[in-house]
């Protein structure tokens, strides 16, 4: 299944805009040697911006990548919202990653919790716990738990979510955004089986992360 929305995020609308604006007026005026960093520019916030399509896999019980980047932790910890053993993986984005952030399973969010915080680099493990974040708690259709947290970064300063408690998320579908430079932490039940290692680079919505138990 592929999914479908624009191939730039929306949320990047008015940056693009207000680049290539500034680009064009400092051309026609100022001519293309003046212009050619603005020019630069607007080529970097389009890439940031981008927000391919992505093929969703169909496999039973797959958890898919919530998030572009690369596999920084992949290990068994305390999952902080549900107080229970779990399986966690760290996903790291860096500027140069798609910043849209999907859903990993199929589910009803049962709860989310925002919380203010501090801005380290979100490589850091510190990160997870107190830099400013957003998780969200999704029970699937059969009644296994999935936490998934967006971090904010050393860079990023705007997370954005677009769904909260009672809303309903289908595997791998676009449900927010991170500017600049961030992380995601999946937390998944214990038993479930972990499909990437650590180092591994991954495409969000698109790469499978690990299966739930049956």
């Amino acid at each position: 299944m592929t999914d479908g929305h624009p191939l730039l995020a929306r949320e990047g609308w008015g940056h693009i805009a207000l680049a290539a604006g500034a680009a064009v007026v400092v051309h026609v005026f100022a001519g293309a040697l003046w212009a050619a960093p603005l020019w630069g520019v607007v080529v970097f916030v389009v890439q940031f911006f981008r927000d391919p399509a992505r093929t969703i896999p169909q496999d039973p019980g797959a958890v898919v990548c919530p998030a572009d980047g690369r596999v920084i932790v992949v290990d068994q910890a305390e999952d902080p919202y549900l107080k229970r053993p779990a399986r966690r993986v760290s996903i790291f984005m860096n500027v140069f990653n798609v910043h849209s952030n999907r859903s990993p399973v199929a589910g009803d969010i049962q709860q989310r919790w925002y919380s203010p915080g501090k801005f380290f680099n979100a490589a850091l493990d510190k990160a997870a716990s107190e830099n400013e974040r957003n998780a969200l708690w999704i029970k699937t259709d059969q009644g296994r738990d999935v936490v998934f947290v967006q971090v904010a970064g050393l860079i990023a300063r705007r997370i954005m979510c677009y769904v909260d408690k009672g809303s309903r998320l289908e595997r791998g579908q676009r449900y927010g955004f991170i500017r600049f430079g961030s992380r995601v932490d999946v937390y998944l039940p214990l038993d479930s089986k972990v499909s990437v290692s650590l180092g591994d680079k991954v495409a969000g919505g698109r790469d499978i992360l690990g299966f739930l138990p049956g």
